[in-house]
């Protein structure tokens, strides 16, 4: 089981609606946690179209008089038709800032969710705003930088991924999540650039990923269209990878 975190290093590339697309998909039980210090539920306001209403979230997580570990089932909600749950982020980006003492022990938390058989899928937003989750990104097995194959977007991830190399960012295992591959660069180039493995490329099809950014209605051959094949595949290279840093870590500690 693992903690994988999602982030992004500028723009808007769609962090929120891959997290959730990949927690709709997940092929085990999986709890997906809005971190991103930008405020408001992109799960509510956008798949659900607002007809949810919120019923608990990061907030009431902070707030309970109990172990984070312990109230953490009560602020999950279920996806219906799915194996997945989400815990909804703050209503306003001034709340994010008050969460900086959840951040740790929520970290710890979700890697007691092991135990339970689930993994946890962390949506943080963009790096570098005030308020971000850092210790979340810090303790998942796998961070991925999402972003897009432009110029500009390739600019800031490698900023970022800079960052990681010279360990001024302590992240466990960090890696490249394409959106677009091709538009104009590849993974290979993408990857050789900016110095970090691409684990996994996504479609860019606006449509498909309308259904999980705004509720919008399924396209015909939603199900088996190039989408949701490309976040099957992210599926599986994620756990891949984070298999197999588990098992570069222990070798490296029997030595």
């Amino acid at each position: 089981m693992a903690v994988v975190a999602f982030c992004s290093a500028s723009g808007s590339p769609g962090v929120t609606t891959t997290a959730l697309g990949l927690a709709l998909l997940w092929p085990r039980p999986v709890l997906l946690i809005e971190a991103d210090p930008t405020g408001g539920s992109g799960i509510l306001a956008g798949f659900y179209r607002g007809a949810t209403e919120y019923r608990a979230g990061l907030i009431e997580l902070a707030l309970s008089p109990l172990d984070v570990a312990e109230a953490l089932p009560d602020v999950a909600t279920p996806i219906e038709g799915s194996k997945a749950s989400y815990v909804a982020g703050t209503r306003s980006h001034t709340q994010a800032v008050g969460l900086r003492e959840l951040w740790e022990p929520l970290a710890e938390a979700c890697h007691d969710l092991e135990a339970t058989g689930q993994d946890v899928l962390v949506d943080a937003g963009r790096l570098g705003l005030l308020g971000s989750p850092e210790p979340l990104l810090a303790a998942a097995d796998l961070t991925l930088l999402l972003t897009r194959t432009t110029l500009p977007a390739l600019a800031a991830a490698r900023s970022w991924a800079e960052s990681v190399s010279h360990r001024r960012v302590a992240w466990r295992q960090a890696g490249l999540l394409l959106l677009g591959e091709g538009q104009p660069y590849r993974a290979s180039e993408v990857g050789k650039v900016i110095g970090l493995l691409v684990t996994a490329s996504l479609a860019d099809d606006p449509d498909a990923a309308a259904v999980y950014h705004r509720g919008a209605t399924p396209p015909p051959r939603f199900a088996s269209g190039p989408y949701i094949r490309s976040l099957t595949a992210a599926a599986e290279a994620i756990q891949a990878q984070v298999a197999r840093g588990r098992t570069e870590l222990l070798e490296e500690v029997s030595r």
